[in-house]
């Protein structure tokens, strides 16, 4: 199979889709990789690393589209992008569909196999190709409001871990998923008062037992989570619906009881947000302020730290890549269900629930799409 890898061409996203040793292991396995010029080289990644790892270098998207048998990208393909998809090539990446009704159109119209980095399961339950930008985006949802919080940035002034003698930061999170542990396990070891809420009660005891009542555990609802917004200084947002819209747990006018310049911080942006004010921003301009309150809701968080993620990212890809080239997509999702649970779009289908219940698409079972496909 040949595998094309264009440059990303979101605002500020220098990661890139497979790293010069993940192609090395493609070539192995007896595959063809064409890489667009310096599609990796604002991380590091020069072409010439490419090409000692046996890819070929294409000057534009275009030749990389028209040549490949399967896309591997980071970020979802922007309109020019889908307009680049043929029937029947497929599409390896990160989707977030449930919200974003004009991609869904497009990837319909180009009759492509879209399968989503985020909806791919593992034997435990677990989303393992979501987990490691996961990991980045917590890790750095808190690093990023607190700098927020910084005066000069519209914020409270507040240092997230205080000084002897003045109160640390107070740190609310919702949501106890990979998102959510990683954000308050950061806040608590840079000082703060960390409260974390999730509607599993086995999920909070497996945090309290581990943190001893370093991270306090609340049941998530909405009284708790008005009640805990109202003193808190940040506020992370990291709740996920596999597929879905995030629900909106932070309504406007919560905000109105909030300390003026505290600070949002919206990790399920690239889901809809789970705050009612949110709307996407970019790392160029990546904070607004609502009734006196920042939101910082970058839908690309992990791309500030981008050959950390990239190289995340492609630890975590690659078997699956490896996979869907050596058997063919179609007989990699009929024997692998929880690679099949990737599939969103298939030949003109929408084919996961979530995104077809809240897009108003009809919803055709994968096995049934990929049959009629192959």
């Amino acid at each position: 199979m040949l595998i094309g890898v264009p440059k990303e061409i979101k605002n500020h996203e220098y990661r890139v889709g497979l790293t010069p040793s993940g192609v090395r292991e493609i070539v192995a396995a007896g595959h063809k990789v064409v890489v667009q010029t310096q599609a990796g080289l604002a991380i590091g990644f020069t072409d010439e690393n490419y090409l000692q790892a046996g890819a070929s270098i294409a000057a534009t998207a275009e030749a990389v589209f028209a040549a490949a048998d399967m896309i591997i990208k980071v970020k979802e393909p922007q309109p020019v992008e889908c307009r680049m998809l043929r029937p029947g090539q497929v599409l390896f990446t990160y989707l977030h569909l449930a919200p974003d009704p004009e991609q869904t159109r497009l990837l319909v119209e180009s009759e492509a196999i879209a399968i989503a980095y985020e909806t791919v399961t593992d034997e435990r339950g677990g989303l393992p190709l979501l987990a490691p930008m996961s990991e980045v985006a917590g890790r750095m949802a808190v690093q990023a409001g607190a700098h927020a919080l910084e005066k000069a940035q519209g914020g409270r002034g507040v240092l997230l871990g205080g000084v002897p003698g003045v109160a640390p930061a107070k740190v609310v999170v919702i949501g106890g998923g990979v998102v959510g542990l990683n954000a308050a396990r950061m806040a608590q070891g840079l000082g703060a008062d960390v409260t974390l809420l999730d509607k599993s009660l086995g999920r909070l005891k497996e945090i309290d037992n581990v943190y001893q009542g370093r991270i306090k555990t609340l049941m998530s609802n909405a009284a708790n989570i008005e009640e805990s917004i109202r003193d808190a200084d940040m506020v992370v947002g990291a709740v996920l619906i596999p597929g879905a819209a995030a629900p909106k747990l932070v309504s406007r006018a919560m905000l109105k009881n909030m300390k003026t310049g505290a600070v949002l911080v919206d990790v399920a942006i690239d889901q809809g947000g789970c705050f009612e004010t949110s709307r996407a921003t970019t790392h160029q301009d990546p904070t607004y302020i609502v009734d006196g309150i920042v939101h910082y809701c970058v839908a690309n968080m992990p791309g500030g730290v981008a050959r950390t993620s990239t190289m995340a990212l492609t630890n975590a890809t690659l078997p699956y890549a490896l996979e869907l080239a050596g058997k063919g997509w179609a007989e990699a999702l009929i024997a692998n269900p929880h690679l099949r649970n990737g599939l969103n779009v298939c030949r003109g289908k929408v084919t996961y629930a979530a995104v077809a219940r809240d897009l108003g698409y009809e919803y055709v079972e994968p096995l049934a799409a990929i049959k009629a496909a192959s």
